[in-house]
């Protein structure tokens, strides 16, 4: 059910309350005008969320950049969380995944023509995008994880809500995990409740639809996840899911904040599923591969070690892994499928935004035409008389 992997740690909510007293009087700052948001001249679409952990940012940056790269030229700007530098980096072909951090990596890796860029001030990192030679001819810029990061003023601002850890059930940190007061939520355009299972039924969303109380002026949206075929690390044929047998035994190698929903949907294939889990970007050590292949050799076969495309932009650097496991790696691709039939919905908003608000794209080209042509329309139509007024 909705927010069922939410804990609360009770005994700590004394202090959950003096940190909100610290994050609304910031937010407050910004209200009033103290601190200042930046607005921009060009397409800024935000992603992220209020919640600490995973929400699904990296899959739906990905959803974006697919929707547009074939009409605009797309930057994405990230922080670069835990990456090995500092100030503005423009990710090259052979930038290496510690100077922009995992997810940068992987979205660089699966998209070398969309540029990706990570710097810490995000309004440095859009002046720097839009003004330097080598990518002023940007169209839209995506800030991945920019939800709190108040100093930019996005023109659509989505908001990402795990199912699993409904913002309405959860409490501010360290009690819980909310990064801020669920009033928050108020300066999204777009809310989309990720990860949903698959059989939603009726009552679930309007359940939820009630439950997040947003304003008319916001939309929300149903979202969950599917998976691609199995990729090698290595090298190899491709495996659909459903190649999976029921007496074969996996070891799901995650780095991820919240791999229990990949535990589920791998269990339709097969009950064998041993995880190893570690914390969110986490950094793999010697011992960690040693580890790895520890468990890996004890497992009965058939057998085959699961990884996320985030966890391998971690792990492929890494030396020592034993052929056995080099051998049976594979990567899950994960992509967002909207639910309800909101995908075209979805889409038009985020075109038309773009449409109207881009300088250079196709889509500003295309408005322009459309333009023109509609305006001779009305210049060659045959002028009528009206006798609405006599």
């Amino acid at each position: 059910m909705e927010g069922d992997f939410i804990k609360i740690n009770e005994w700590m909510l004394p202090l959950s309350w003096l940190y909100g007293l610290g994050v609304r009087l910031r937010n407050q700052l910004f209200e009033l005008g103290i601190l200042k948001s930046r607005s921009f001249d060009i397409p800024v679409i935000s992603v992220g969320n209020i919640t600490v952990g995973g929400s699904g940012k990296t899959p739906h940056v990905e959803y974006l950049i697919r929707l547009l790269k074939d009409k605009t030229k797309v930057a994405v700007l990230s922080r670069g969380y835990k990456r090995k530098s500092k100030g503005y980096v423009l990710a090259g072909k052979e930038t290496e995944m510690r100077v922009i951090g995992d997810e940068p990596y992987q979205m660089k890796s699966k998209f070398p023509d969309v540029y990706v860029a990570v710097d810490k001030n995000r309004c440095h990192g859009i002046d720097t995008l839009t003004c330097d030679e080598a990518t002023k001819d940007t169209d839209v810029i995506l800030l991945d994880d920019a939800f709190q990061h108040r100093y930019v003023k996005p023109g659509i601002n989505i908001l990402l809500v795990d199912y699993h850890r409904l913002i309405i059930y959860d409490k501010l940190l360290p009690a819980g995990r909310l990064r801020e007061p669920q009033s928050g939520k108020a300066r999204a355009d777009i809310v989309i409740i990720t990860k949903c299972p698959k059989d939603l039924k009726p009552m679930e969303y309007r359940v939820i639809i009630k439950a997040m109380d947003l304003f008319p002026y916001q939309k929300l949206f149903f979202t969950t996840l599917e998976y691609d075929c199995l990729t090698p690390v290595y090298g190899g044929k491709k495996r659909p899911l459903d190649s999976i047998g029921r007496n074969e035994n996996i070891l799901l190698l995650t780095g991820i904040a919240s791999p229990k929903q990949m535990t589920y949907d791998l269990k339709e294939y097969t009950p064998n599923i041993t995880p190893m889990a570690f914390t969110d970007h986490h950094q793999f050590t010697k011992k960690d591969i040693e580890r790895i292949n520890r468990t890996f050799e004890k497992m009965p076969s058939p057998k085959m070690v699961i990884t996320t495309e985030k966890d391998n932009a971690r792990l492929s650097g890494m030396k020592g892994l034993s052929d056995n496991v080099r051998r049976n790696i594979y990567t899950l691709p994960v992509r967002v499928k909207f639910m309800l039939g909101q995908e075209e919905e979805f889409n038009n908003k985020i075109i038309g935004y773009v449409q109207k608000n881009s300088k250079n794209s196709i889509l500003a080209k295309t408005k322009d035409e459309n333009k023109s042509k509609n305006s001779n329309n009305i210049r060659n139509r045959p002028r009528t008389i009206s006798f609405r007024n006599n």
